[in-house]
């Protein structure tokens, strides 16, 4: 079980669950389907390429057809790319691989003060009891956060 815990430069922190890394890049991409942005994927110059189709007079297409072109002469056209618009900048393609779990971290992290995931339960209640950022008198909205969510999921229990 991974714990999460949202605190944003304004408003309260919110906290929330997934059951594996596999959920958690589920709930990712669902929650940032309205951005314009990509998480994640996977492709190569050539269908990259295909996808453009023939020469127009926009720019911006003419622009990332050369930089398709440059990536298969130095690449080769069926080299794996990785895009990772939160991670790399946007309509950025690389050969270095990325790992999904990275950018789905750095998709869920933008426009956050603060973003924590906990892998485990006892890493999120020693979080909850040690960490500075879950401090009850300095922090209440974020202790409070991760406190209601370790309660729902029975893995502490409400002692107030």
């Amino acid at each position: 079980m991974l714990y999460v815990v949202e605190i944003p430069h304004e408003g309260r922190p919110q906290s929330w669950f997934a059951f594996d890394q596999e959920d958690l890049i589920r709930k990712v991409y669902a929650a940032k389907t309205e951005s314009n942005q990509m998480v994640y994927c996977t492709t190569t110059a050539d269908e990259q390429l295909e996808k453009l189709g023939t020469a127009t007079d926009n720019p911006d297409v003419d622009a990332e057809r050369n930089l398709l072109l440059k990536l298969i002469e130095q690449q080769g056209g069926d080299t794996v790319l990785y895009r990772a618009d939160y991670l790399l900048g946007s309509d950025v393609y690389q050969a270095e691989a990325i790992s999904e779990l990275d950018a789905c971290v750095t998709a869920l992290a933008t426009d956050l003060k603060l973003c924590r995931i906990f892998g485990s339960e006892t890493a999120a209640v020693n979080a909850l009891y040690n960490d500075p950022i879950f401090d009850p008198s300095k922090e209440f909205y974020n202790h409070m956060a991760l406190r209601e969510q370790l309660i729902a999921m029975e893995v502490i229990s409400d002692d107030l």
